[in-house]
């Protein structure tokens, strides 16, 4: 059996058993390109995934929480990024200048994010204070106390952030063609939430969506560096006993389904009429969703149209014209979704050549595709990027937490260059007919009115 099959093997078991009462571990791959990786199933649902690398003097230290902005309602619009605010602030143990002051004299560092479908808690440290690390970190995602004074204090930096991110159209463009292809569907929504959310919401909601979505089967524990599993475990277990988080028997959380998938919008033009100096545009559609099989033929496709230097989009905008500093295409994908679309940051009086030409080109490749040199290049850079990405602890501890959160699996290295490997040109260029065909949507800030592209 592979050990990517033992993986789902033993996750089934789990989830069949309706939770175990005791800890439940298998080693999942002994991989030639990074270190021994396990996975420990605890009775409460929570799991455990290390990577074990004798070479490396830190650790990077996770723990991610299978929950983001689309799982809010339309009021609780902020909530998942209001609290990861908040559990830095402290817990019945610890102040907020304890949490980082602890960390901080041991020369670590501390750090969170919160995104559509997840949320990531993270340190990264010397081997040595993995132990203080472990049990900083598990004391504040599962113990804060949320004070009503932080509540407000935190409030006014969202509003703030919510503010600063008004003022950047680089990446409000970025929302705004979300919201164009998913309306007010919660993956066409701020993570930040708005102003008209985040002023009103009080510590009590806040409280209830911290209790009812941080539990043990939502949450993965990841660790890569120089470590000893048995040892992680553990840590955890110990700095987890006594607090919410240590719960009556349960199986893990599956992984978000793929079904049904989410209905987008009919394709629009949205225009937000800003004094930039500078004109942000995005042309796009609805892509793919994450476990699609055609995903490695995506990111060959990708890299090919606007992924680098060397992309089509790149070559013909900007090095042949010079009509743009940026731009680049990139592919979203969630667990029944997806976008496919291409960005470019030009002057105003030249977005009409910019969409003009990105248009063409995106016609062409549809009907012509890519040629064999072209689609060897894209499985090049597919291969190198991933691989390239994992000469540190925090992306190897990210690949434990996203294969298990995300799929419910966890490829082999190997495995997953030979999936690049085996995309055929007549692959990507049937995803280019059928992707690239679809009705674009335009997504525009700058000085412009909203009827400029009317046409």
């Amino acid at each position: 059996m592979s050990p990517s099959g033992a993986a789902r093997n033993a996750t089934g078991a789990a989830r069949s058993a309706g939770g175990s009462s005791r800890a439940v571990t298998r080693t999942l791959s002994d991989d030639p390109l990074g270190g021994t990786v396990r996975r420990t199933v605890l009775p409460s649902g929570l799991r455990v995934l290390t990577e074990a690398i004798p070479a490396m003097r830190s650790v990077s230290f996770g723990i991610w929480v299978a929950v983001g902005s689309r799982d809010e309602t339309g009021p609780q619009a902020g909530a998942a990024h209001f609290l990861e605010h908040l559990l830095f602030k402290g817990t019945k143990k610890r102040s907020a200048l304890d949490i980082s002051s602890e960390i901080e004299a041991v020369g670590g560092e501390t750090n969170a994010f919160t995104t559509k479908e997840y949320t990531c808690y993270y340190a990264r440290v010397l081997d040595e204070d993995l132990p203080l690390a472990i049990d900083v970190m598990c004391d504040a995602v599962a113990d804060s106390v949320l004070e009503p004074a932080d509540v407000e204090t935190e409030r006014g930096v969202i509003l703030e952030e919510i503010a600063m991110h008004d003022d950047e159209p680089g990446d409000e463009v970025h929302d705004l063609f979300a919201r164009a292809v998913y309306g007010d569907h919660p993956l066409g929504r701020l993570i930040s939430g708005t102003e008209e959310t985040v002023t009103p919401m009080t510590r009590r909601q806040i409280q209830g969506f911290y209790r009812r979505r941080y539990t043990p089967p939502q949450i993965v524990v990841a660790a890569a560096g120089n470590l000893d599993h048995a040892a992680v475990v553990r840590l955890v277990r110990q700095a987890l006993g006594g607090t919410p988080l240590d719960t009556d028997p349960a199986a893990p959380a599956p992984h978000r389904s793929a079904t049904p998938a989410v209905r987008v919008q009919p394709a629009a033009t949205v225009v937000e009429p800003k004094e930039t100096e500078q004109a942000h545009v995005i042309l796009g559609c609805p892509g793919i969703d994450r476990t699609d099989e055609r995903r490695f033929a995506l990111g060959v496709l990708n890299n090919v149209l606007g992924g680098g230097m060397s992309s089509r989009l790149f070559q013909e905008i900007r090095e042949r014209r010079g009509l743009a500093y940026s731009v680049y295409s990139y592919a979203s994908q969630y667990a029944d979704s997806g976008l496919f679309a291409v960005y470019a940051g030009c002057a105003p009086g030249k977005v009409d050549e910019v969409l003009q030409l990105t248009r063409a080109e995106l016609a062409r490749v549809a009907a012509e595709g890519l040629t064999e040199e072209e689609v060897a290049r894209g499985k090049g850079m597919s291969k190198g990027s991933f691989v390239l990405g994992l000469e540190d602890t925090g992306s190897r501890m990210s690949r434990l937490a996203k294969g298990e959160l995300l799929y419910g699996d966890l490829v082999p290295v190997d495995e997953l260059l030979a999936r690049v490997d085996a995309v055929t040109v007549d692959e990507v260029n049937t995803l280019a007919a059928e992707l690239l065909a679809r009705p674009m949507s335009l997504a525009v800030v700058g000085p412009f009115k909203p009827t400029d592209f009317s046409a």
